[in-house]
């Protein structure tokens, strides 16, 4: 989308979220919904056993919320999700409260801000435009949040690293390159989508 500015320069959106008409207001509303993507990502939260590390569309939601809101503003909108699962209920399965972010998938939690933030600086540069180069990006920060995670894992846990790669990490691989793959189409789409509608208005 493009509009005039004040200078008269052509306006480029950096991310898909600077499509939006604002400043102040409009960043604060973008921040709250990046945090309530991430709660309803919780809410798909599936068991595997023996790993206390359930699947979870979390970080799907975090690396889409990163990538459309800017470095900035996606890890402001995690760290209140943080802030949010304090007090409320909005991590995986209801979970709430210093308890769950010092246990055994705090690491993953915590990572959820630098993740978010690498994936707004990335996608600040273009990264998240085109299909091949957003999978591979959204697969990297998902590989910052279990890079975090693991070794949280085996803190919080005891366990070996073999056990906490395996319950941590490698169950985890096939889901993580679905989400990259979904959120590698998802992203430039709803670029495509954009410039449609910008060349439409300036026809």
């Amino acid at each position: 989308m493009y509009s005039p500015t004040v200078t008269n320069r052509p306006y480029r959106p950096l991310v898909l979220g600077d499509v939006i008409p604002g400043s102040h207001l409009r960043d604060a509303a973008l921040i709250i919904g990046g945090a309530l993507i991430t709660v309803l990502g919780a809410q798909i939260s599936i068991p595997v056993p023996p790993s206390p590390v359930p699947v979870t569309g979390q970080t799907l939601a975090v690396v889409i919320a990163g990538a459309s809101l800017g470095a900035k503003r996606g890890a402001a909108s995690q760290v209140l999700y943080l802030m949010m699962g304090l007090f409320l209920p909005v991590f995986s399965n209801g979970g709430h409260g210093l308890n769950v972010v010092f246990g055994a998938t705090g690491g993953y939690l915590v990572a959820f801000p630098l993740a978010a933030w690498l994936m707004g600086y990335a996608a600040e540069r273009g990264a998240d435009r085109k299909p091949l180069l957003a999978i591979a990006t959204f697969a990297a920060g998902q590989l910052v949040i279990f890079g975090i995670g693991v070794p949280w894992l085996k803190l919080a846990t005891g366990m070996e690293w073999s056990a906490a790669l395996n319950n941590g990490f490698f169950i985890f691989i096939i889901g993580g390159i679905i989400k990259s793959i979904v959120a590698g189409v998802a992203t430039p789409a709803a670029w495509r989508m954009v410039r449609n509608l910008d060349g439409k208005k300036r026809n």
